[in-house]
């Protein structure tokens, strides 16, 4: 049987070729002018500090390059990124999960930010600002808090609706 070329479905040469054509460092990312030079900045200034990257928020409409933008700043780092979107992360212990799965210095990268569940968002503050988190143990009168530190990390928040961020989220992004 003759394989077709034009098909449906995704086959693995679509992917790898998409990821090929997709630049991977900022010196290869066309546009942007501004937004470049500023991230650079950023970029290196936390590398003289010898610290994290401040958290980040990218916004814009859809296909401008936000994806695109927060794996070219996990390249041009060094580290490793982890992605995921604001309606996947449903529970808190989804995102505590996901925390105490980073190593020191990687980036946390979510898309739809300004879809995530509200308590879920005020479970992340802590761990932005303070890089730990506050787990609950046990269920009732016998449940107890108990603060786990989380890797130094840098949060890249995408958004295509900043007016459905909240300010108290919005004020922790560098």
């Amino acid at each position: 049987m003759e394989q077709r070329l034009i098909a449906p479905e995704e086959n693995a040469d679509d992917s790898s070729f998409d990821n090929n054509l997709r630049p991977r460092f900022l010196n290869e990312y066309l546009g942007q002018k501004n937004a470049k030079e500023k991230i650079l900045i950023c970029i290196q200034a936390a590398r003289k500090r010898k610290e994290v990257l401040d958290h980040l928020l990218l916004y814009g409409p859809p296909g401008l390059g936000k994806t695109t933008l927060a794996h070219i700043v996990a390249n041009e780092l060094g580290v490793k990124i982890h992605a995921t979107s604001g309606p996947v992360v449903e529970r808190v212990g989804d995102l505590a999960s996901i925390l105490t799965n980073l190593a020191e210095g990687d980036v946390l990268f979510i898309d739809e930010i300004h879809r995530l569940n509200r308590i879920v968002e005020e479970y992340l503050y802590s761990a932005m600002e303070d890089f730990k988190i506050d787990l609950m143990i046990g269920e009732g009168p016998s449940a107890r808090s108990m603060k786990i530190n989380v890797n130094h990390f840098t949060l890249i928040g995408a958004t295509t609706r900043t007016g459905l961020i909240t300010s108290p989220l919005r004020s922790r992004f560098g």
